[in-house]
């Protein structure tokens, strides 16, 4: 009994430091128990999601390494655009297929690693019709339960949200690719959240199905999908209006509070220390059991480690953004209007003019170096390289 005891409290110290160890690698201080990281500069937010993002590239490197070749020539090089032709369309992914790999291989472009959404999802790609190649990406998870600045602007009580939470989805997932992100695609695909094929596909998979966290079947319409800025403020979700229509309106800061920052080795040691205790968090990670899973497993490690639980609050703000639906998406989410008005949703092909002109026909014009973006171009971008066989191999970390 000694021994165990004693094995356990030197497991317990040796994860305690472990965790000061790797938030002091980040160059997080902390002061009263809360991080400091010293910069909301663009570049430092990149450097602290360093181990995440070769984490992300160390784990799908062995699927990478026998289809990397087939799927890179979906992406464009920039000789293989022309700007006048650009014809954008949408492709619902369905299942394990190969355009579910495909993604997953762009989705490795995102500098700030991304997730893996959970509950509900709808992912789509962006096709260039002119060529065949991939314009963006966009992804639909279930929103987080707690948001301050999204429940604000919608007006909601907690019962509402209850309720209604199910009509909203997080686009967790959204953006261009290289070269069409030099020519402001981003713009383009963002405002795709709005397009008739999404709010068509929502109601396809999600009407009338029972919810989770009520357990009531409802029939429901997609009102809005969120999404937030991985770096601060964003330049390519602001000011996303064409004329008078808003395709996606800022709603304000979140305060800084997540799990980035506790990379899945650590997060793993965490579960484990946890399993050993017998606590349910080590494997209570079903939708609908409350809470974000990962955040209540490396709280209640904090609290049995004696560390403060402020080491969540990483301090790093995303802006973020609401896209309506409808025309009355947010008195449809309180409950004043029984049915959601859609006639502001628009074909992809309406979106796709409107923001050719807007903006990627003027800035290909004014800034034509997105014609010299190759592959190459792509995989160093990503952070890999082939070698000499043909495979691939992560760059320096």
């Amino acid at each position: 009994m000694r021994k165990s005891v004693t094995k356990t409290l030197k497991d317990e110290e040796s994860l305690r430091r472990s965790i000061k160890r790797h938030l002091r690698s980040l160059g997080f201080t902390t002061t009263n128990g809360r991080l400091y990281h010293g910069s909301d500069d663009k570049q430092r937010i990149r450097d602290l999601h360093r181990n995440q993002r070769f984490e992300k590239l160390s784990a799908a490197k062995l699927r990478l390494v026998s289809q990397w070749r087939d799927l890179i020539g979906y992406t464009a090089t920039g000789k293989e655009i022309d700007i006048r032709r650009i014809s954008p369309r949408l492709e619902l992914i369905e299942g394990r297929s190969w355009q579910s790999e495909l993604f997953a291989f762009a989705s490795l472009y995102w500098s700030i690693p991304t997730s893996q959404g959970y509950g509900r999802r709808m992912r789509f790609l962006c096709w260039d019709d002119s060529n065949g190649k991939l314009i963006g990406l966009i992804a639909l998870g279930d929103p987080v339960f707690n948001l301050r600045v999204r429940d604000a602007y919608i007006g909601w009580t907690g019962n509402d949200r209850v309720k209604r939470l199910s009509c909203v989805m997080d686009a967790y997932v959204l953006g261009a690719l290289p070269p069409y992100n030099k020519i402001l695609a981003g713009k383009l695909v963002a405002c795709l959240l709005r397009s008739k094929f999404i709010a068509d596909a929502f109601r396809s998979r999600y009407s009338n199905q029972r919810t989770i966290i009520s357990g009531r079947k409802q029939k429901r319409a997609l009102a809005v999908v969120t999404t937030s800025s991985a770096l601060g403020r964003s330049s390519v979700y602001n000011r996303l209006r064409i004329g008078d229509d808003v395709f996606l309106r800022s709603v304000g800061l979140t305060r800084g509070f997540g799990h980035f920052h506790v990379p899945s080795r650590l997060f793993t040691r965490m579960r484990s220390y946890l399993g050993e205790k017998g606590h349910e968090y080590a494997n209570g990670h079903e939708y609908g059991q409350g809470a974000n899973w990962r955040m209540r497993v490396i709280r209640e490690t904090l609290s049995q480690l004696e560390l403060p639980p402020q080491l969540l609050r990483h301090g790093i703000s995303r802006e973020v953004f609401v896209a309506e639906i409808g025309t009355n998406s947010r008195e449809y989410l309180r409950g004043e209007a029984k049915d959601l008005n859609a006639t502001n949703q628009l074909e992809v092909d309406e979106i796709a003019i409107r923001a050719m002109e807007r903006w990627v026909l003027p800035r290909a014009e004014r800034d034509p170096s997105f014609k010299s973006w190759n592959h190459s171009d792509f995989l160093q971008a990503i952070g890999v390289e082939p070698t000499r066989r043909g495979s691939l191999r992560i760059a320096s970390h």
